[in-house]
């Protein structure tokens, strides 16, 4: 009796339930890739296996041991060195859903029941050479609404960015689709032509609405990919993917607000206590962290985020979700506590601006974003801790990164009344553009703040229209992060030419040139 006792206060003291449920398994070297631990197929010492909340290490033979309750996901956190099996979409396979009861009943499916715990959740991994210097595709907001828009994504940049070589993996900040979530399986045939592992991130057109707390949202998400909040490995990089959308809103009851719950940030913490702190961290997730509006993203959440980051020299958080291209740079002023300012690149989308625009030759809308962003992907390059970035529009060459607007022909006399735009897609407040004419001195562009011009003649298509335009009118323009002008001087009668050159933020410098003819 006095031991039934004891036993029963120490579960109490422990914050462990009476009959509570553990998880175990092995994560073990899958030599043969056949799905299961054979005789001679060692365990994996050390490597990190979480319920979603708690982070464990596996012991010598690969074991772990982890809590559950009715409603969790075990998943390994893929060590360097190693590879996910991938199922025929090229999804990475990691986790296993323990919800024996199911989702609830919804619009759309969540999870069917799953019956009892098994008696052992294995993760076979396969050895793989990862080099400390690699780079990954990462895609904003493909958000197709249907299947004609799930054939522009398709045909207008997986069968483009698939192409390309070098890229190990890619990843999707959120919006996979446009809230029909019938279209994830499209979404994953799709994606599944970049003929790579892919990982995706939950974005707030990717819930299920008719629930009435947060944790429900994901139902139909973690029916098609699994976890939304999971780490991984590559290299010398640590990822970390949040679903960073809060549903319903916690004060109003309607829409959504971005943010993160205790049991999320209590896994960033858990999972980085086992992370080395010469890594790289690097955060994907949907909603940038603003930090100008508190209705926008709750201040409380970031700042522990914040603050569990702090010990690490190098981190860097990847958003999408706006449909604009911006660098977000966080300091002390913002609740940072590193030695450096923390850099989120807010990417540009896949989708551009929804599918609008003017439909291109091979009938896919131009979709540029509303801040002059031509539709488009990153590459992220990490070289052992350390990032770059280029950014690669649809259709156009690699090199291209400055968008020139102007004219081409102008009268002397009024040459003084015009001025040549420069829209520098990666572009930051830090950065300097400058010109030359005719190859003569270099001199400074003014960084402006406003909307972008070109943008604006294709949305004045539209607006000003006499016939009917082909494609969905864009949406109105949002004033440009990225946006530099010069106004013209005097200028001879004759051909001149103008030399653009900016360089960005990693010392990469990057050129454009435009022609003007002055008649007199």
């Amino acid at each position: 009796m006095k031991k039934l006792y004891w036993s029963l206060l120490a579960c109490l003291l422990c914050g462990t339930a009476v009959g509570q449920d553990f998880a175990k398994g092995t994560v073990y070297v899958d030599e043969n890739g056949n799905g299961r631990q054979d005789r001679k197929e060692a365990g994996l010492q050390g490597v990190s296996v979480s319920n979603g909340r708690e982070v464990v290490l596996t012991d010598k033979n690969g074991k772990y041991e982890l809590p559950v309750q009715n409603d969790n996901i075990i998943f390994v956190i893929k060590p360097s060195g190693y590879a996910l099996p991938l199922d025929q979409n090229n999804l990475p396979k990691f986790y296993y859903i323990h919800k024996p009861q199911g989702s609830p009943e919804l619009k759309y499916a969540g999870v069917a029941p799953t019956g009892p715990l098994p008696k052992a959740i294995d993760f076979g991994l396969r050895k793989q050479e990862e080099p400390k210097s690699f780079s990954a595709f990462v895609f904003g907001d493909p958000q197709a609404y249907n299947d004609d828009e799930l054939g522009y994504f398709l045909n207008g940049v997986v069968k483009e960015a698939n192409q390309k070589k070098g890229p190990l993996f890619g990843i999707s900040l959120g919006d996979l689709v446009g809230d029909n979530l019938t279209l994830h399986p499209g979404y994953q045939q799709a994606i599944g032509q970049m003929g790579l592992p892919w990982f995706n991130v939950m974005g707030n057109h990717d819930m299920n609405y008719d629930v009435e707390q947060d944790s429900l949202a994901d139902e139909g998400f973690e029916r098609a990919f699994g976890p939304a909040n999971y780490a991984f490995n590559v290299g010398n990089a640590h990822f970390i993917v949040l679903d960073n959308i809060i549903y319903p809103h916690p004060k109003t009851g309607k829409g959504y607000q971005g943010g993160l719950r205790a049991d999320q940030l209590d896994f960033v913490e858990n999972n980085l206590k086992q992370v080395p702190k010469d890594k790289l961290i690097v955060l994907a997730f949907h909603i940038p962290l603003n930090v100008e509006n508190n209705a926008s993203f709750r201040n409380e959440d970031r700042q522990r985020l914040f603050d569990l980051l702090a010990p690490y020299a190098n981190t860097l958080s990847l958003s999408a979700h706006t449909h604009y291209q911006q660098q977000n740079f966080y300091t002390e002023k913002h609740g940072w506590k590193g030695e450096k300012p923390h850099h989120e690149y807010n990417v540009g989308t896949t989708s551009g601006d929804w599918y609008s625009g003017i439909l291109n030759a091979k009938g896919i809308p131009t979709s540029t974003m509303r801040d002059g962003t031509p539709k488009g992907y990153a590459i992220l390059a990490i070289d052992d801790n350390k990032y770059t970035f280029s950014y690669k529009v649809v259709d156009q060459a690699d090199d291209y990164a400055i968008a020139l607007f102007g004219p081409s022909v102008v009268k002397q006399k009024y040459t003084g009344r015009y001025s040549v735009f420069a829209n520098f897609f990666l572009g930051s407040a830090n950065d300097q553009i400058r010109y030359r004419i005719d190859n003569k001195e270099w001199k400074t562009m003014q960084r402006i703040e406003t909307e972008d011009p070109a943008y604006m003649k294709e949305l004045f298509a539209y607006d000003g229209a006499t016939a009917l335009v082909p494609g969905r009118r864009p949406s109105n323009a949002v004033k440009s992060a990225h946006l530099w002008k010069l106004d013209l001087p005097k200028l001879k009668a004759g051909k001149h030419s103008i030399a653009i050159e900016a360089v960005d933020m990693f010392g990469r410098t990057n050129t454009a040139t435009k022609e003007i003819e002055v008649i007199e």
